[in-house]
């Protein structure tokens, strides 16, 4: 992965690799030294431009789709004997994507970070091929704060964020897994996420109330508190809150933004009793006709923006909630675009004009005075 052509790669890169001086530079590093962005598309890149990276704290690789099996042979190669250059690098964030890597390159390269103080890591538009190697006595890896994937594919199935997690420090904070194939995880083989705050699935559209189920394997997240489920083919609020608390799992913020949601639950199902630290429901962009049944029955923050709401929420189809955000509905601004229709097909410009995260400014003053909101 081009990760290895930034940190251990690099330092052990054979001299014959490097392309002609006459080569495009693929890299560009910035005057201060703190952002190097590369992409090796060239079809025999000079990956050797890659050194001038070393220096920067923010680093960002895309491998223009090369295979990197001629690399293998770092993977054999005994970090420790760098160690003093990987300590000394100022890397802090580093985005790795566009290629095709071997697993064992991978697990090479991560072994390799655990010199260095890097704290976030982006693996994005990757293929990992092949077989695990043995997996380590203890975690060599890097002590990470935040890692996200997106479009990964693993050879080798559902177990692969088992095994990255052995790798890997026990400092995970945020865990982002987005167009990822296979999200199915194996739940009895990956270990408790003891300091993970945020997991976000977003962005995983096949994913569904059944993949959540799955994904969120029961007490192995016990101090989540952000759970982001945007696009992630959910059906209803109720169903969310069946699967969070068969999971076990107490968040203080769910997001699911951007799902087609069904406003009433299932017939004759019983009503969910949401997790009690639960203050922060995002429910925009989710082609609601009127509020979702059996919602929390007090929030502090509730985000109902841009959706097809022809007329105010009554009171008593609200819970006791501090801040409301009802912009972009029908009911306020008849020619805002509708949510289902794009910018594209309606020409609008408004607040729903593009499907993004509506932020929790803009409160709803028509309806802060009414009874039970606050």
């Amino acid at each position: 992965m081009e990760l290895s052509s930034c940190l251990l790669l690099l330092l052990l890169l054979p001299p014959q690799l490097a392309a002609s001086e006459a080569t495009p530079e693929p890299c560009e590093l910035d005057d201060e030294d703190y952002h190097c962005a590369c992409n090796f598309s060239d079809p025999q890149p000079d990956w050797s431009n890659g050194y001038q990276c070393m220096v920067a704290v923010e680093v960002q690789i895309r491998g223009g789709g090369h295979s990197l099996e001629t690399f293998l042979e770092v993977a054999d190669t005994d970090p420790q004997k760098y160690a003093d250059v990987i300590k000394a690098l100022r890397v802090r964030r580093l985005t790795v994507g566009a290629a095709r890597v071997p697993a064992r390159l991978l697990f090479a390269v991560l072994r390799a970070l655990g010199y260095s103080r890097l704290k976030e890591l982006t693996l994005e538009d990757l293929e990992v091929t092949g077989t695990y190697p043995p997996p380590p006595l203890e975690a060599t890896g890097p002590a990470l704060s935040t890692l996200r994937l997106r479009n990964v594919s693993w050879a080798t199935g559902g177990a692969w964020l088992a095994e990255l997690q052995k790798w890997l420090k026990p400092n995970l904070k945020v865990l982002s897994i987005a167009q990822t194939h296979p999200l199915a995880l194996s739940c009895e083989q990956f270990r408790t996420f003891p300091t993970l705050t945020t997991l976000d699935l977003s962005d995983n559209p096949g994913l569904g109330e059944r993949g959540l189920a799955a994904a969120l394997c029961p007490h192995k997240f016990p101090a989540l508190q952000d759970l982001g489920l945007r696009n992630a083919g959910m059906e209803t609020p109720n169903g969310v809150c069946a699967v969070l608390a068969a999971a076990a799992v107490q968040p203080h913020r769910l997001d699911l933004s951007q799902n087609a949601l069904r406003a009433t639950a299932n017939p004759g199902g019983p009503r969910c009793v949401w997790p009690s630290e639960l203050s922060s429901l995002l429910l925009s962009f989710a082609g609601l006709e009127q509020v979702p049944k059996g919602l929390p029955a007090k929030l502090s923050v509730l985000d109902l923006s841009c959706n097809r709401l022809n007329r105010a929420p009554r009171p008593d189809e609200l819970p006791q909630v501090e801040n409301l955000t009802l912009d972009g509905n029908p009911f306020l601004d008849p020619g805002v675009a509708k949510p289902h229709e794009g910018p594209k097909n309606s020409g609008a410009t408004g607040v729903c004009g593009h499907s993004t995260h509506i932020g929790m400014s803009g409160s709803l003053a028509l309806l802060q005075g009414a009874r039970g909101f606050t």
